[in-house]
């Protein structure tokens, strides 16, 4: 099983990493529609066709790469209080309720909708550009077999909890600026001899904060 989601994360995660290459082609698109728009009153017909493509296959592609590092907005002000063998219950159980009839329904539904988009080529009626859109439309396929492979890792990992009593973690990644802050000023505080600090959540024991010492 952790050869699994080593394996998933991998692909995860260089999936997710490659395609975050679209924000600077969006980026760059953008810049230049703003630019010709109203420097040279020359807008171009496919800024705004390109804009969105870009930004959803990178919202897709990036899905199964956000939750292996368990970077999805969790409701957690009563699951971070419950023990990591509670947890990884729960999440097991959702798992199979939710996610995976869901993510089997992504890809079943996808698959109908860009085929039958491919079969005449479709192009996009947002611009007189006629840009095709029927690749794009093969992304929702390619990003619900990612989910996936990916939630199956996840399944393995809380197997794993379930028998060890705490989560395998994921590998280390990038962390927003904020974070990174707040724990080097716990770090100062407690190299000081503080006795209260108040230490940010994700950075000791089990998963979201949880000690699993205890």
């Amino acid at each position: 099983m952790v050869g699994y989601i080593k394996f998933a994360d991998d692909l995860s995660a260089w999936f997710g990493k490659v395609f975050a290459w679209c924000i600077m082609a969006m980026t760059i698109g953008v810049g230049y529609e703003v630019v010709v728009r109203y420097l040279f009153n020359a807008p171009t017909p496919w800024a705004f066709d390109i804009s969105y493509m870009l930004y959803g296959t990178l919202f897709m592609m990036a899905g199964a790469y956000t939750l292996s590092r368990d970077g999805h907005v969790r409701g957690d002000f009563i699951y971070r209080l419950w023990r990591p063998r509670t947890q990884a219950a729960v999440e097991l159980v959702l798992y199979f309720l939710f996610f995976f009839p869901g993510v089997l329904a992504l890809i079943f539904a996808g698959w109908r909708y860009a085929s039958r988009s491919w079969r005449y080529l479709e192009v996009s009626s947002n611009s007189p550009a006629n840009i095709p859109i029927f690749h794009f439309k093969s992304v929702i396929i390619a990003a619900g077999i990612l989910l996936l492979v990916q939630g199956i890792a996840q399944v393995f990992r809380c197997i794993i909890c379930l028998k060890t009593g705490t989560w395998l973690r994921a590998a280390d990644d990038v962390e927003e600026t904020e974070k990174i802050l707040m724990e080097a000023k716990t770090l100062d505080a407690l190299k000081q001899g503080s006795e209260a600090v108040d230490i940010p959540a994700g950075r000791v024991g089990g998963k979201d904060g949880r000690d699993d010492r205890k």
